[in-house]
């Protein structure tokens, strides 16, 4: 039988992982995905609890989601990859677009995942080294999705403020609200 101090010793050398998803049912989900595959995982559920938890600690590796209650989840990969500029970040999202998946790969995430995930496929993207240069090309998007990916790009470009690039597509706010809150079209 392990004594308490084996047991903390065990902890300590497995990897650290920081899941940061507003969802608490998904995140208790991944998390006993995570802990049973022998990682030492903590969980938050916004920006600001995510940097409380990096305040004492790095992380080996980090699921997040984008969108979280107040900052986006991409305003987390900077700052992890200060604390530990090995980390291996994944992102995932709901309401996936060209815009945040390319934001969040050049701020440092290695790849970047459409929900539903699962443990599974979010280990394989930590551990994915290379594009894959054979995927088929898509088929031609949709107006409507090329609209969510237009706006996509221009929240992007205003850092999430929604009164600005509202102003910037010349647009009420409450109708682009409105948009945001819709899911986006598959194609």
């Amino acid at each position: 039988m392990q004594t308490a101090d084996e047991s903390a010793s065990q902890a300590d050398s497995r990897p650290g992982l920081l899941l940061v998803d507003d969802d608490p049912n998904h995140c208790s989900a991944l998390q006993r995905a995570f802990e049973r595959r022998g990682y030492s995982v903590r969980p938050a559920h916004s920006v600001p609890q995510a940097l409380g938890l990096l305040n004492d600690w790095s992380a080996a590796y980090a699921v997040i989601d984008l969108r979280l209650p107040g900052p986006s989840g991409l305003t987390l990969i900077p700052r992890l990859r200060v604390a530990n500029p090995r980390v291996r970040i994944v992102m995932m999202s709901g309401y996936a677009s060209i815009a945040s998946a390319v934001e969040a790969i050049k701020l440092g995430a290695v790849n970047y995942l459409t929900k539903p995930v699962d443990a599974n496929m979010i280990e394989q993207a930590f551990h994915r080294l290379r594009g894959d240069e054979n995927v088929a090309p898509g088929e031609p998007l949709s107006v409507n999705r090329l609209e969510w990916e237009h706006i996509q790009r221009a929240l992007a470009d205003y850092g999430g403020n929604v009164s600005a690039t509202a102003r910037a597509l010349r647009m009420h706010r409450r109708t682009l609200q409105r948009k945001l809150g819709k899911h986006p079209t598959r194609s």
